[in-house]
This record gives structure tokens, C-alpha cells and sequence, in this order.
């Protein structure tokens, strides 16, 4: 029967920039404008930058002066995004440090169409506190849900990081209608790690999201930094993966490069047929999920 059901091609081009950050926060944007440039060229339709891409990943300590780092929305940085898609016709996934008022930060995207308008902001519900990974003193939790972005080339999911370990989070995406779950990320391995435990790590984070790809019958693209922060060692492996789990393209550990994939939105509508997971949900049955824990 599968062999029988034929998708209609709706191929959009997407890349992942996955790139090393400095200390320099207008290096950092320069650099993202090179590799954005490179991907336009390449044909790209989409474009996502690695998890707050304007800086290193400062969250290893906690210092008040890291709150000088963060940028209004709109603000240079969106503007100089939004002259760069609407000149190269593509749509950015742009994460940022978001000074939202005083004293109020988040750990937040924008998306940016390929017209150069501003499509709007999602915040990062899902926020660390662990040793290297202090979140919590930064960046209050996401307060616009979760959301979608009708952009000229797919209607388009974003999430950051840590939320990508949430299956309620892709699922509440894709049933607003996303096509392709964008995650922005900063993941790796401190030195304190054993060895034996890093390629589990780097497994568990590749496995969670191919599932939530197939539980949702979307696309998930997942765009990591690379390089070494201090005692950070970030892991790269930049990915793409289509609703049938098959990866359609990753990067390497820890070289800088634009990890590309052409998706055929047309596979969506085959996979669910297939596998109609959307159609068989209890949604009668789900009511104790919003517990914290059923004791």
C-alpha cells in the first residue's frame, strides 16, 4: 500500500549555519552575514543561525555585566537581517539576546521574511539552570507560547535549544500547522565529562528530535554551534531530518559550515497517511498532562 501513495513535490531549500562564535558581538553578525550570503548562494530559501549567535555562550557563569550583551527587538541587529533577506530574497531564523525593559531579558528568535518584513518574536519557554548551562539568572521564560510563521516558502515552527527535549512543545507546534520545526541551538561537552558518556549525549539529543519529526510528521532542522568556549566544547552535528526519520543531511563536529537540505513538504501529507498519529490521538485522554506529576 505505501508504494501505491505518491507526494506531490513541494521542495523548499533550507540551511543551517553552524559557526563558531567570539567575544565580539559585531565580528559575530558580520560572520553570520558571510554565511548567509554563502547560503543564498547555494540556492537557500531558508536560513537559521546557531542559538544567540551575537555572542559567546556567556551563560557559563553567572555576571551581571553579560546583561550589557542583549539587543532590543527590533534593533540593529534585526534591521541589518531584515536589509540582508529582503536583498537575498530568503527567510532568517534569527536567535538573540532580547532585552525586553529594563532589568526583563529572554532567551528569544526572530523570524524574518523573505521580503525583509518582520514576521514576529518567539521567546524560549524552556529554560536551564544547570552547572554551565546557568539560563535561569539571564533570561525569564518565553510568555508568547508557541509559535508558527507563515513565511513565503513554508509555514515554519521555532523553538530553541532545551525546548527540543520536550515532545509537548513539537507537538503543540506542528498542530498549529509548521511544515518544518526550526531548533537554534548551544549544546556540547564540558572537559569534566567522561569520554564514554559524550557519544551517548550527542545520540540522545539526535533521537529525541528525529522522534519528534516522526510523531508529528513534520521536518525538524537543528542548527548547533561549534567550537570551544572555555571549558565548552560544543559538538556541531548540525542536522536535518524528514517526517520518515531519514537524515537528510548533518554536519561535522567541529568544523564551521552550512549544512543544506532540500525538503520536500510533499512527504508531510504521505507520511500521515501512512501513519496517522494526528488522526488516532486521545485528545480525551490527555487532560493530566498539565500535572506536574500524577502522584
Amino acid at each position: 500500500m505505501a508504494n501505491l501513495i505518491k507526494s506531490k513535490s513541494e521542495k523548499v531549500r533550507i540551511a543551517l549555519v553552524q559557526m563558531r562564535m567570539s567575544a565580539d558581538k559585531a565580528m559575530n553578525l558580520k560572520s553570520a552575514e558571510k554565511w548567509i550570503r554563502k547560503a543564498a548562494l547555494k540556492k537557500a530559501q531558508i536560513v537559521c543561525l546557531p542559538e544567540m549567535f551575537q555572542t559567546e555562550y556567556f551563560c557559563r557563569t553567572e555576571n551581571k555585566k553579560n546583561f550589557d550583551l542583549a539587543d532590543s527587538i527590533p534593533g540593529v541587529a534585526t534591521e541589518r537581517l531584515s536589509e540582508l533577506a529582503k536583498e537575498l530574497e530568503v527567510v532568517i531564523v534569527a536567535p538573540l539576546f532580547e532585552k525586553r525593559a529594563r532589568g526583563l531579558y529572554h532567551n528569544s528568535l526572530v523570524v524574518i521574511d523573505a521580503d525583509g518584513k518582520l514576521l514576529g518574536t518567539y521567546r524560549k519557554m524552556h529554560i536551564p539552570d544547570d552547572p554551565n548551562f546557568y539560563e535561569k539568572y539571564y533570561f525569564a521564560p518565553g510568555d508568547l507560547g508557541f509559535k508558527t510563521f507563515q513565511t513565503r516558502y513554508a509555514k515554519i515552527g521555532t523553538l530553541i535549544c532545551w525546548d527540543q527535549w520536550y515532545p509537548e512543545a513539537a507537538r503543540l507546534t506542528a498542530l498549529q500547522g509548521a511544515e518544518i520545526i526550526f531548533y537554534p541551538t548551544a549544546i556540547g561537552w564540558h572537559d569534566s565529562e567522561p569520554k564514554q558518556a559524550r557519544a551517548l549525549q550527542r545520540r540522545s539529543w539526535e533521537t529525541i528530535q528525529t522522534s519528534h519529526a516522526v510523531a508529528n510528521g513534520v521536518f525538524v532542522a537543528a542548527a548547533n554551534r561549534t567550537g570551544r568556549e572555555k571549558r565548552l566544547q560544543f559538538w556541531g552535528s548540525s542536522f536535518i531530518t524528514g517526517p520518515d526519520s531519514a537524515v537528510l543531511s548533518q554536519g561535522s563536529v567541529e568544523r564551521e559550515e552550512i549544512v543544506f537540505a532540500d525538503c520536500d513538504l510533499g512527504l508531510i501529507e504521505k507520511q500521515r497517511r501512512e501513519w496517522p498519529f494526528l488522526r488516532d490521538r486521545r485528545i480525551d485522554a490527555y487532560k493530566p498532562i498539565t500535572r506536574r506529576y500524577s502522584d
